[in-house]
């Protein structure tokens, strides 16, 4: 089935990030994988193609580009290759960070840090997972306490991608410990050069081996009222508002990614010889690539139908919790059938598949968990069906 979610425009931006990948990203992979940090080098030569950066508004330095089917490509052929944990860091300081910028920063604010985003001189973060509160944020323990003009915070974060490269964080706090979290939370914007703001362990991880993350400790960090976030008390509806796009980055990926993988192992099982033809020819092999195949063109149909609400304005958090859901799920799996149709190649790192395997498994719990996107699914369905339950009025 032909796919018309692309214009030529998306197409010529599509040889733009592969020639930027091929030149920038691939040669230095490996290397980047065995230091567990990418080259902060590659950051500025992705803002100079206009690789990232784009979709920030044009006083800042961006190109205003409002399209969401313009990440969806970068992250197609950052798949094709294999190189996700390399570029995975983009999600955050290219994508969620300007996004809340845009939302709730003023224009002070906006002039201030938005341009280095654009240029790829400067690099994000976002700080809101906790050692003891992971996908339940009510539970921060993270504070921040008025005194006069100024803000002082103490706590610990944990996960935080671009944690040890990032120039600045926002950070989110508990500031008003006497109402629920829902209405006493708060974001600041934190410098990282800001005296009591420590860099903690670069975290070592199952998969992902590039991508920068890390721990976090605030103590006393004091930031002027000025760095305050949008609006006092109102962090966790903040943060509430940017998950449809956030978790669509999670759902596209894995599109993405299973796609790759599929193509990979398609081109494998047809070359590799076995039994006198090839691993291709033989029915089972078939039958698991007819039903992966099917699995994806699928996937492939609701997700660009939410890339295209994501750009109306009319992506609802259950519908993308949808999508986070059956992507990153289908990911996995996919993947995993993949690297048994490769045997023991599938398990050698040298082969696409098999980094794939170990860096996918992330994609069901950062995000939030596969059990909360059901959770979410599963109260909005419950609240449908308890509305429709309730006796109505009889009219004459």
């Amino acid at each position: 089935m032909k796919r018309n979610l692309y214009t030529d425009e998306h197409e010529a931006f599509r040889e733009t990030v592969a020639a930027f990948l091929d030149k920038e990203v691939v040669p230095y992979f490996e290397e980047w994988e065995e230091n567990k940090l990418v080259d902060r080098s590659m950051w500025k030569a992705a803002a100079e193609m206009g690789v990232i950066g784009f979709s920030l508004p044009e006083e800042y330095g961006g190109l205003g580009v409002k399209d969401y089917r313009f990440e969806m490509i970068r992250g197609e052929e950052v798949a094709k290759r294999g190189v996700s944990p390399a570029t995975s860091g983009w999600g955050v300081s290219d994508g969620i960070v300007p996004g809340y910028f845009e939302a709730f920063a003023n224009e002070e604010q906006k002039q201030r840090y938005l341009p280095g985003l654009a240029s790829g001189e400067k690099i994000s973060a976002i700080a809101m997972t906790e050692p003891e509160a992971g996908s339940d944020l009510q539970s921060i323990k993270t504070k921040a306490v008025r005194d006069g003009d100024e803000w002082v915070i103490n706590g610990a974060k944990t996960f935080i991608t671009n944690g040890q490269h990032c120039d600045w964080v926002i950070v989110v706090a508990r500031t008003n410990k006497d109402v629920p979290a829902s209405k006493g939370t708060s974001l600041f914007i934190v410098d990282t050069d800001t005296p009591g703001f420590q860099r903690g362990r670069k975290l070592r991880k199952v998969g992902l081996d590039a991508q920068d993350t890390s721990e976090m400790s605030f103590v006393d960090v004091r930031v002027p009222h000025a760095n305050l976030l949008g609006e006092e008390g109102k962090g966790f509806i903040h943060l509430m508002t940017n998950l449809p796009y956030e978790r669509m980055g999670i759902a596209s990926g894995g599109l993405a990614g299973a796609r790759a993988a599929l193509q990979w192992t398609s081109e494998y099982v047809f070359q590799r010889k076995m039994f006198g033809s090839t691993l291709g020819d033989l029915q089972n092999t078939q039958f698991e690539l007819a039903e992966m195949e099917a699995k994806v063109d699928m996937l492939e149909a609701y997700v660009d139908r939410c890339a295209m609400a994501l750009n109306a304005g009319e992506l609802t958090a259950v519908e993308a919790s949808k999508a986070k859901l059956m992507g990153a799920d289908l990911q996995i799996e996919v993947v995993n059938r993949c690297l048994q149709l490769h045997g023991g190649y599938g398990y050698m790192l040298e082969y696409p598949i098999g980094r794939a395997f170990r860096d996918s498994r992330i994609q069901s719990i950062y995000g939030g968990t596969s059990e909360v996107m059901k959770y979410i699914i599963g109260k909005d369905i419950s609240k449908r069906y308890q509305v429709a339950k309730q006796p109505q009025p009889a009219y004459a």
